[in-house]
């Protein structure tokens, strides 16, 4: 059942919740003020593997925060979270990693299949639950890098399905001057005004305008959102509790993964703790 009143919060933050666990070492090549996905950083939980092909991704995938599952209609939420970073200036976002894919090059001027399909998907893996908002308002999209693409200017011209069906292309993205392996470019704000009021469900193709003279590996990833807290002080923790939290619900076989936005040219060693409290 949901929880519902403080009582049951605090009930269920002693005696009924799964202990989230993040010890990520640091990485370089970050760029400030710009996401870096920790997808790949080694440490807690585990590297995650660079995906090739479209795939679900859920909570048993190495690379995920795993908590326990919860059966119907128990349903667990992001109560608390307390993290650190040695860099200052930092934020560290909770994201469900819904889809990915990968292995796509900086160097190839012909179309290239994404083929990263919410929609075909929906009934598995409780996406239907895990994505929010039936429109798809909720779900937040992404190039990026697993391996550094060339310095070369291009741009990258992306094909999706919005969710009334029709399709288009998003404003063109700059992916030329040495794109860096865990650079992560949100596409949601890349829509035209011409389909103002819609949502990207699907992401079909890529193409790019000129090689950026390194193959490289990149890929699109599909998130939702879950939490974040903020880190203005190096190796200093600070804590961010249910209320800033919002209590979001961690939907059964959910992705759990951080992303990190950060402050310098390496991510720093990042380490929290927290809980995904069952009602």
């Amino acid at each position: 059942m949901a929880i519902t009143t403080i009582d049951q919060l605090i009930d269920s933050m002693a005696n009924n919740s799964s202990r989230i666990i993040i010890d990520k070492a640091s990485m370089s090549n970050a760029v400030a003020g710009q996401f870096q996905s920790l997808w790949r950083a080694t440490g807690q939980p585990g590297q995650g593997a660079i995906p090739t092909v479209a795939a679900i991704c859920t909570n048993a995938l190495l690379g995920a925060i795993n908590f326990t599952q919860q059966t119907l209609p128990v349903t667990s939420y992001l109560s608390i979270l307390e993290s650190l970073c040695s860099n200052n200036a930092t934020t560290l976002e909770l994201h469900d990693r819904l889809m990915q894919m990968g292995g796509l090059v900086g160097n190839v001027l012909t179309s290239q299949t994404v083929n990263l399909d919410l929609h075909a998907n929906i009934a598995s893996n409780n996406l239907t639950a895990r994505i929010g908002d039936a429109n798809y308002s909720d779900v937040q999209w992404w190039m990026e890098w697993y391996t550094d693409t060339g310095a070369t200017a291009s741009n990258a011209t992306i094909n999706v399905t919005y969710n009334d069906g029709t399709s288009g292309d998003l404003t063109v993205v700059a992916v030329g001057g040495t794109l860096r392996a865990t650079r992560m470019i949100p596409l949601n704000g890349l829509i035209p005004a011409a389909a103002s009021g819609k949502f990207i469900r699907d992401i079909n193709t890529v193409i790019l305008s000129a090689s950026t003279g390194t193959a490289g590996n990149f890929g699109f990833t599909a998130t939702r959102y879950r939490g974040a807290n903020f880190m203005p002080i190096a190796n200093a923790r600070f804590t961010a509790e249910w209320t800033g939290l919002g209590l979001p619900e961690i939907t059964n076989e959910s992705c759990i993964f951080p992303i990190q936005i950060s402050s310098t040219t390496s991510t720093g060693i990042v380490r929290a703790t927290g809980k995904i409290s069952h009602g």
